[in-house]
């Protein structure tokens, strides 16, 4: 069984998502799916979200192409990650292009950076629904 993870926060669930979801489902069998906590958004990355972990953990887990949803708690999580889950493919969104190479240096998995669905994304709707940060 091939094992790929992605990771990401999944506010506002969108098509753009469900691209992203399924493509990375099309690079093996087992998709993780690391849904970075409210913490973590909030103390690392400056975003709060709309809706909760547990919301959003539950909006994934319906999710056909999604197997499993873990928590991502802080940015060096990501070797271990791949090593305890025993992943082969690593995939992120484009816009990280070159940021997480170093995955594949210190483990066996691939990595792959899959282009984004250009017209859509969460900062879009929140700015044009006027629900910033």
């Amino acid at each position: 069984m091939k094992r790929v993870i992605t990771y990401g926060t999944f506010d506002l669930l969108h098509y753009g998502h469900i691209n992203l979801l399924r493509r990375a489902k099309e690079q093996g069998d087992y998709l993780i799916v690391a849904l970075s906590t409210d913490e973590f958004n909030w103390n690392e990355k400056q975003k709060k979200c709309y809706f909760s972990y547990e919301k959003r953990k539950q909006l994934l887990e319906a999710i056909r192409y999604v197997d499993l949803v873990i928590p991502e708690e802080g940015w060096e999580q990501k070797v271990s990650d791949v090593k305890e889950y025993h992943v082969d493919t690593f995939v992120m969104g484009d816009d990280w292009a070159g940021k997480f190479d170093f995955i594949q240096e210190e483990t066996a998995a691939e990595v792959i950076y899959l282009a984004r669905t250009p017209e859509i994304s969460t900062t879009q709707i929140k700015k044009e629904l006027k629900l910033n940060n």
